[in-house]
């Protein structure tokens, strides 16, 4: 599938229509269910997914949608996939929940199970990312002028480090033990990784669990920028499609960089 400006442009108006319905959840009083996972569950998260699942159908009729929200698909049915979306309509529930605003709307093409293309939208902030290999990434706020984004290709005296908002751990406490002197960045949703992609960070080490949804449109992005998100143990860049959804521990950092985080 080729990704043009007219594709994106389209897919940068689903994102933004998510992100108007998410917002007007997040404006009102909202219930909180918990899903068979234990994960929290809104009607923002529904009804984002709605939207996005029926402008996708239209510009796309034939590409499959695997998102978060959306019905269960089996393996053996989406193994023979060469080209679908992978979406989460709302990456950072707990953090709609707390309303901190630090949720986004991740909406990825996936092409061999490979991240190609990826949106990441903010509502709250009006902040919208996106990207891909052989496209470059770029960012901008809504209705302002788009730039051009690139990850740090190297590291200064101080590591600047993004780091999850709802989860810290002490496996975190030990990676960050590596470096004389560091700087964190706290934030929620695929956000940590939009930092990696324009350079306000080195890097992302996440070391625990996330889901493919999770990752898909931000790892695009960072892709597009010159950086990648790569398995903590192996070193190799992030598999999807997965037979178990769950990703392993990772970091996002630039290429170059992979090594220098132990």
């Amino acid at each position: 599938m080729i990704i043009n400006d007219e594709i994106i442009s389209k897919l940068l108006k689903i994102a933004q229509k998510a992100g108007s319905a998410i917002l007007n959840v997040y404006k009102s009083e909202f219930n909180v269910y918990t899903k068979e996972d234990k994960s929290p569950l809104t009607e923002a998260d529904k009804q984002a997914h709605e939207i996005i699942k029926i402008n996708l159908e239209n510009i796309t009729p034939d590409v499959p949608i695997l998102s978060e929200e959306g019905t269960e698909i089996d393996y053996n049915e989406r193994s023979k996939w060469h080209l679908y979306w992978l979406i989460d309509p709302l990456d950072g529930t707990k953090e709609f929940i707390k309303k901190n605003d630090e949720f986004t709307v991740n909406i990825a093409l996936m092409e061999y199970n490979k991240p190609v293309f990826g949106v990441v939208f903010a509502p709250v902030l009006n902040k919208i990312y996106w990207g891909g290999v052989n496209i470059g990434s770029f960012t901008k706020q809504i209705n302002g002028r788009s730039k051009s984004i690139t990850v740090n290709p190297k590291i200064g005296d101080t590591v600047h480090v993004a780091v999850s908002r709802s989860h810290p751990s002490d496996k975190l406490t030990k990676f960050l033990s590596q470096f004389n002197k560091y700087e964190l960045y706290s934030m929620g949703s695929s956000l940590k990784m939009c930092l990696v992609a324009e350079g306000a960070v080195d890097c992302y080490p996440r070391l625990g669990p996330t889901m493919e949804w999770d990752t898909a449109a931000s790892h695009a992005i960072i892709l597009g920028s010159g950086g990648d998100l790569v398995n903590y143990s192996s070193r190799n860049t992030l598999e999807y499609n997965k037979k178990n959804l769950l990703n392993p521990e990772f970091i996002a950092c630039h290429v170059e960089l992979v090594d220098f985080f132990r």
